[in-house]
């Protein structure tokens, strides 16, 4: 009769575990193991490259040669991982005389364990065993970790209802693209202070009783508008709240987050900071674009362009950025993207550098318009863009869109 085993959680820290073999499946086994602390011992002529990282950083230790009888001497818990049958068929025998529970991995019904599923999400560990069918285990896992991080398994009494403010970056639009982290704070709040860039899909999974207060809704005027949402999420933190404060992108990357941290500390409010994708890397991503590639570019510059050039309160200097190689990230620069421009050319950038640009990037109207220096304004105007967009400038773009941009051939060559 073929029993179910027995599930039971092994406390391994600082215990002798040791796995025979280097290959593939011990490289998947070795970090879980030192993840709970133990002495991990593995044996082994061979191991790969990334077992061997672990070696070197001393968090393992290497046996380098073929297995022996005594190295199961003193061990709690033993993992049989080779391709050698008759090695693995020693392994278990040897485990079974000395008591000690082994697993194997080419055929899990000679061993005295079997390894679950594992996953773990604010201190609950889950394990799944599904009678030896490895890909059933890993989605049942999955399902009840995504039901533990959205809360519908463990009530709304199992966050974390510490008072403060969490900034929470959520990423370019695209609601998937937020961090676990970040959801998770955002369906714990009380009150959500939303800016119109973030994933707007996500306020509609809010609880009921959640507070939404709008960004857009608040006193009109850059600073204005910041001293209100800085005063807003005092306030409600001090009357007890939990608040996040949830942004497009990063909260610090023209996000004026910084500004709400100092605000913060100044009334003695906790406050923790989620950080989110950033948008000026993430969106030319998933746009098939690369901010850097290898033999083309050493650096990528991201400048906010909400202030046309020679403007009095412009901190850029563009004469600079001009004679730089490498990648231009605009970022609510649609308006000045033409003056911009000009002055990137005035500054001695090519006018036929290639230019990108990606409008509502991660969310279903995403498009690429592409242009040059010379013709982005008037490209932007006939194309009707309008914010929000990332505009990509240098050769990275050539190397997205080649047919677009052909090779530039040397005229003295």
């Amino acid at each position: 009769m073929d029993f179910p085993p027995y599930p039971s959680g092994l406390r391994l820290a600082g215990r002798r575990v040791v796995v025979v073999g280097g290959g593939n499946v011990a490289q998947r086994r070795v970090p879980q193991l030192i993840a709970v602390g133990a002495d991990v011992h593995v044996v082994s002529p061979e191991v790969t490259p990334a077992i061997e990282g672990l070696v070197g950083s001393g968090e393992i230790t290497w046996h380098r040669r073929p297995f022996a009888d005594a190295d199961l001497a003193g061990a709690w818990y033993v993992i049989a991982v080779t391709d050698d049958l008759a090695v693995n068929d020693r392994v278990s025998e040897l485990a079974e005389q000395e008591r000690v529970f082994c697993v194997r991995s080419d055929d899990a019904t000679r061993g005295s364990a079997w390894t679950p599923a594992v996953g773990r999400h604010a201190g609950v560990t889950v394990a799944v065993l599904s009678n030896r069918e490895p890909r059933r285990s890993v989605a049942v896992r999955d399902e009840i970790l995504e039901a533990l991080r959205e809360g519908t398994i463990a009530g709304s009494h199992e966050h974390d209802r510490t008072p403060g403010v969490t900034l929470v970056g959520g990423g370019p639009g695209d609601p998937d693209l937020i961090s676990i982290a970040g959801r998770k704070a955002l369906m714990a709040a009380d009150v959500v202070v939303a800016d119109r860039l973030a994933p707007r899909e996500l306020l509609g999974d809010l609880p009921a009783d959640v507070e939404l207060v709008d960004v857009a809704k608040l006193p009109r005027g850059r600073s204005a508008q910041q001293a209100e949402i800085n005063r807003v999420i005092v306030e409600r933190a001090l009357a007890g709240k939990r608040v996040v404060r949830f942004k497009g992108g990063d909260n610090f990357v023209f996000g004026r987050g910084y500004e709400e941290i100092i605000a913060c500390r100044e009334a003695g409010v906790p406050v923790t900071v989620i950080p989110g994708l950033t948008s000026p890397v993430a969106v030319p991503a998933i746009a098939g674009i690369p901010v850097t590639h290898r033999g083309v570019t050493h650096e990528f510059t991201i400048v906010s362009g909400h202030l046309p050039p020679g403007h009095p309160e412009s901190l850029v200097d563009y004469a600079a950025l001009a004679r730089m190689t490498g990648t231009v990230i605009l970022m609510m620069a649609v308006q000045n993207a033409s003056a911009i421009a000009d002055a990137l050319v005035a500054g001695g950038r090519k006018p036929g550098t290639p230019v990108a640009v990606v409008c509502d990037g991660t969310m279903p109207t995403q498009r690429t318009v592409l242009a040059t220096l010379a013709t982005l304004g008037p490209c932007l105007a006939d194309e009707q863009v309008q914010p929000p967009a990332i505009i990509v400038i240098g050769e990275v773009v050539r190397v997205a869109f080649p047919d677009a941009f052909p090779p530039v051939v040397d005229s003295d060559g």
